[in-house]
């Protein structure tokens, strides 16, 4: 679990910088190998491009390093559940595990309202670990969202 707090703390990092440009903070990183290889955080509202979330862009930055969309063997960390188009993309690109910072029971897609990462209709399925620094990941979220009302 060390290694799992260890690495959410980088993807925190990431939320932290998505908070500082006044985007939703939340970030994520991918390790292989317990290397981090890729790392982002939300950027919507800069790129104004709607699929701009930070798994998305984790995910790209991390094809881009091993030269193939193929992702066998690595650990996608993000602050808030993947929503149903995160999920999926980490399903298409093969990862392997996915570990959680704070669960949505609004739109989460790994088994708060859906769970796209593990049925078994799909030919994969991602190891998924949930609530791993929780408090911290949702504070962030609930401080941005309450400074917005």
């Amino acid at each position: 679990m060390f290694e799992d707090e260890k690495f959410m703390m980088e993807a925190l990092k990431e939320a932290q910088i998505a908070y500082s440009f006044q985007e939703v903070p939340v970030g994520a990183i991918i390790v292989y190998q317990k290397k981090i290889i890729a790392r982002a955080h939300n950027r919507k509202e800069e790129l104004q491009d709607p699929t701009a979330h930070a798994e998305i862009l984790a995910l790209q930055k991390a094809a881009r390093y091993f030269g193939t969309w193929h992702l066998e063997n690595t650990t996608l960390y993000v602050t808030l559940e993947p929503c149903p188009m995160c999920a999926y993309a980490m399903l298409q690109a093969r990862v392997e595990r996915l570990v959680i910072g704070a669960t949505d029971p609004k739109s989460g897609a790994a088994g708060s309202v859906l769970n796209i990462t593990h049925n078994k209709k799909y030919n994969h399925q991602l190891r998924v670990t949930q609530n791993v620094l929780d408090k911290k990941c949702s504070s962030i979220l609930k401080k941005f969202f309450l400074e917005r009302r």
